[in-house]
């Protein structure tokens, strides 16, 4: 089955008309079935999994039927699409190897090193963001003085109540600060992607991870940042207030991170 005419979705839907294109007149009844069935809302659409989890399954039948064929690859090239990491297909290939068969494996790996082939050369930034739909944005060399490590910024909205995305690279966290206001105020982090710490003065750090939110009240002093050993997204929502402020203060040492665990 070819995917050429798989469209990726802003909202992590996908669209096919493989089936209409190739065998429309032939097979309609098959067609509709492939094209609004199987990849419409009943399967792959369906949400409870994700586009990610989606493709990781359907690999793994394909391998455990040893069908590692023209439809194989088609697969894969679209589980690269949704995120699957050239670890995670490598892990996946070698637990199979134990159910699917050793054969199956070997032939699995011959075609998943051709189709990650490219990532040799993507940098880990390309790969992180393959995991998420918002931008990584520019380097952010306006507040990089408050930052250990290298930070990313990418605004999404400037209407209503403007947000944007923050990245962080392992290790990178900010300094600790301070959303002064006399009334309303604070902000709101929300992960996208990857892993990391938020930690109030006083308090434990708390792990984020994709779809956890953070409520950050005003006037109390924090810090937020990326685990040592993953990438780190959130998006941050500033909340309106009056006389609002932010104090930039002192640095999270590296005695105090490391003191995290993972």
């Amino acid at each position: 089955m070819a995917f050429n005419n798989i469209t990726l979705m802003a909202q992590n839907k996908i669209t096919q008309t493989a089936g209409r294109n190739v065998l429309g007149e032939f097979a309609p009844k098959f067609a509709e079935l492939n094209d609004d069935v199987l990849f419409g809302e009943a399967v792959w659409n369906d949400s409870t999994l994700s586009l990610h989890d989606h493709s990781l399954v359907t690999i793994s039948i394909l391998l455990g039927k040893g069908l590692v064929d023209s439809s194989f690859r088609s697969h894969l090239e679209m589980g690269k699409k949704h995120g699957i990491t050239r670890k995670e297909i490598a892990a996946l290939l070698t637990q199979a190897a134990f159910y699917a068969g050793w054969p199956n494996a070997w032939a699995g790996f011959r075609v998943a090193k051709e189709v990650w082939a490219e990532d040799d050369a993507a940098t880990e930034k390309e790969r992180f963001q393959q995991q998420m739909i918002f931008p990584i944005g520019e380097p952010n060399t306006a507040y990089a003085k408050y930052f250990i490590g290298n930070s990313y910024l990418a605004p999404i909205s400037k209407e209503q109540i403007p947000f944007n995305n923050v990245t962080f690279e392992p290790r990178c966290r900010n300094n600790w600060h301070i959303h002064h206001a006399t009334k309303g105020g604070g902000q709101m982090l929300v992960c996208v992607a990857g892993k990391g710490w938020y930690q109030e003065e006083g308090k434990p750090a708390v792990q984020m991870f994709p779809g956890d939110v953070i409520h950050i009240p005003a006037n109390v002093k924090h810090w937020h940042g990326a685990a040592a050993d993953s990438w780190f997204a959130h998006l941050a929502f500033e909340v309106p207030g009056e006389n609002s402020s932010n104090e930039w203060l002192e640095p999270v040492t590296d005695e105090e991170y490391n003191q995290l665990g993972e």
